[in-house]
This record gives structure tokens, C-alpha cells and sequence, in this order.
């Protein structure tokens, strides 16, 4: 599916999905990554949600998010409590939902100019 938003140059947005990728600011990626609005992490290293931990997230320390969504590819799987606790603890809400939901709503929260990441499985 294609996506188009309008917002300001240089923000990264997705612009388009499928069942085995993502496509930001046009160019495809179709291992686990996350999204910034300022960046883009290729090199995550997350096996599957429900064995994630604050580690795998070391990488936003201190870039004051409001919102990480966690999209876990196809199906919901819910990452452990303690992790939604460590977010929490840092004051990051954590939401979890299928990898297209946490494209669009990413998009529609960055476009916003809210701090937000999108971590995503594919």
C-alpha cells in the first residue's frame, strides 16, 4: 500500500508497505528497523517482541520520546511487562499494534511534530 502525507522536508515518513517491507522516504527496507523523524536505525538487532527488552532501545536514551510504537509485524504479539514497565519509567508510552497500523499512525503523529519512533518487525 502506498501512503501520502505532506510535512516538512528531511522528516522521515513511510511512504509505502507490503506483507515483507517497509518503504521510507522511498527507499525499502525489509528487515526490522526503527523510525525517527530525524532518523532511521537500520541495524536493529530484535529477534520478536515478546523477547525484547530496554536494551533493544538504548539507541532513543535521552531523545525524549513521548511515543514508541512497537508494530510486530502481521499479528499482535505483546512485549513483556517489564518492558511497557522501563518505558513507562522513562516516561515513553509504549503501543503495540500490527506493523501497517504503526506506519499510518506514525505518520499522522510525526506529521503532528510529536516525538515519536516506530520500532517494527517485519
Amino acid at each position: 500500500m502506498k501512503l501520502h502525507l505532506q510535512t516538512a522536508s528531511g522528516t522521515h515518513l513511510f511512504t509505502s508497505y507490503g506483507p515483507d517491507h517497509v518503504a521510507v522516504n522511498g527507499i525499502r527496507h525489509e528487515q526490522s528497523l526503527i523510525v525517527l523523524p530525524e532518523q532511521v536505525i537500520k541495524e536493529w538487532q530484535a529477534a520478536e517482541a515478546k523477547l525484547l527488552t530496554a536494551e533493544h532501545f538504548a539507541a532513543l536514551a535521552g531523545l525524549e520520546l513521548e511515543i514508541l510504537l512497537l508494530g510486530t509485524g502481521a499479528k499482535l504479539c505483546f512485549p513483556s511487562p517489564r518492558l511497557i514497565h522501563a518505558m513507562a519509567q522513562q516516561g515513553i508510552g509504549l503501543e503495540v499494534m500490527d506493523t501497517f497500523a504503526a506506519c499510518r499512525t506514525y505518520n499522522i503523529l510525526a506529521a503532528e511534530g510529536r516525538k515519536v519512533a516506530a520500532a517494527l518487525f517485519m
